[in-house]
């Protein structure tokens, strides 16, 4: 695609008859809980399992926003249905496409909330970065996103629809003759910490990888987590999916002023809990992300020190050159130092790819993602109770 300004659309949203919001949303739903949600208004228990997996074909196959088009049920029943409960995205508030084709999405949510996606097209793979949270708690002072505070966990049907948006923005519903997928990797590496709303991720991620519906193979779904060390294990037993650690740095000073979590939880600890990660193999590596900070972590005695911590672990480390944002305190390491620290983890017998920057005339960079909308920081039980009432 040729360089040219980036171009920003607003999208309008289907209009829809009545409150939405008054009716319950079937998107984000597990199998079981559209089969109970089904039998709830009268759908008769020995229908139900095939009433929820014809429902369920239409929602996450065809991607269908209306009942109305769901052809292989009776007209009384769509109707029914329509009643009682929506199909409902998040509301694409802006799409913006940069000149080299990552396109960004903000995106609106219950309560007036944003939240923001990236789609990057590459030529073997096309991959969706989505959110998890409402801006984030973590405060890793390179990122842009973690100078927004948190404001709430996202719900299944928010992490999900981040996936339906795209596909409906991409025309990508039905089978192409080729055979290619448009979506056909999805990153939790957008807004919040994937760990700090472990049930929600979980849940989404399970309607994504579902044969039946979107089909996303687990090992083309990626959760990247800054260190809730608690949870990693869990993450590899009830989500399967590959596993990136936010690490960037190779001593705990450096770590606790980038990644405070360390403070918590610190390198050892980390580095133990990816060593005990039950889907660890030489197949199945852990990607170690490090962000390249000029005379920050970036010297060849940092890159030596990360070869010596990983030893043992099947891993690549995913170098990534610091994207700037307004106000950041940090500078992009030059490309010679970068290439240097790459050349000694190469040599110690680990990929280290350096990733090209994406979308950085939008804002849409690794670590720049942040929503329009700024809101205060809230206890987890304020948190938990307007992720209820969404």
């Amino acid at each position: 695609m040729p360089a040219t300004a980036p171009i920003t659309q607003d999208l309008m949203t289907i209009p829809r008859k009545g409150d939405p919001s008054a009716r319950p949303n079937l998107v984000g739903l597990t199998r079981e809980q559209l089969r109970d949600a089904l039998i709830g208004v009268g759908t008769p228990e020995k229908q139900a399992k095939m009433r929820a997996g014809q429902v369920w074909a239409w929602l996450y196959q065809k991607g269908v926003r209306d009942f109305a088009d769901m052809t292989n049920l009776a007209k009384d029943y769509r109707a029914l249905l329509a009643e009682h409960f929506d199909i409902a995205r998040p509301e694409v508030v802006t799409r913006q496409l940069s000149s080299d084709g990552t396109r960004k999405y903000l995106l609106r949510i219950a309560g007036g909330h944003e939240v923001e996606a990236v789609y990057i097209p590459e030529e073997d793979r096309g991959t969706l970065c989505i959110s998890s949270q409402v801006g984030c708690t973590l405060t890793c002072s390179f990122c842009h996103t973690g100078t927004q505070k948190l404001v709430r966990n996202l719900t299944p049907a928010e992490i999900v629809g981040q996936i339906l948006v795209a596909r409906d923005d991409l025309g990508e519903w039905g089978h192409k003759a080729d055979g290619k997928r448009l979506v056909s990797n999805i990153v939790l590496m957008g807004m919040g910490e994937p760990l700090y709303n472990f049930d929600a991720v979980r849940d989404a991620m399970q309607i994504a990888m579902d044969n039946e519906g979107l089909s996303l193979s687990r090992r083309r779904i990626t959760l990247s987590t800054s260190g809730v060390v608690p949870e990693i294990a869990r993450a590899g037993a009830e989500i399967g999916c590959m596993l990136a650690i936010s690490f960037h740095a190779t001593t705990n000073d450096v770590r606790d002023k980038l990644v405070p979590i360390n403070k918590k939880w610190n390198i050892e600890a980390l580095i133990q809990a990816c060593r005990d990660y039950p889907r660890l193999s030489n197949s199945e590596r852990i990607t170690f992300e490090y962000v390249m900070l000029k005379g920050v972590n970036d010297t060849d005695a940092d890159a030596r020190r990360l070869v010596q911590l990983i030893a043992g672990i099947p891993a690549k480390i995913n170098l990534i050159p610091f994207n700037p944002w307004p106000g950041a305190p940090y500078e992009r390491s030059d490309w010679d130092r970068i290439e240097a620290f790459a050349d000694i983890v190469n040599k110690a017998g680990y990929a280290s790819p350096v990733r090209t920057p994406r979308g950085e005339d939008i804002m849409a960079a690794c670590g720049q993602l942040k929503s329009a909308t700024e809101r205060a920081r809230k206890s987890r039980a304020q948190i938990a109770a307007e992720t209820a009432a969404g």
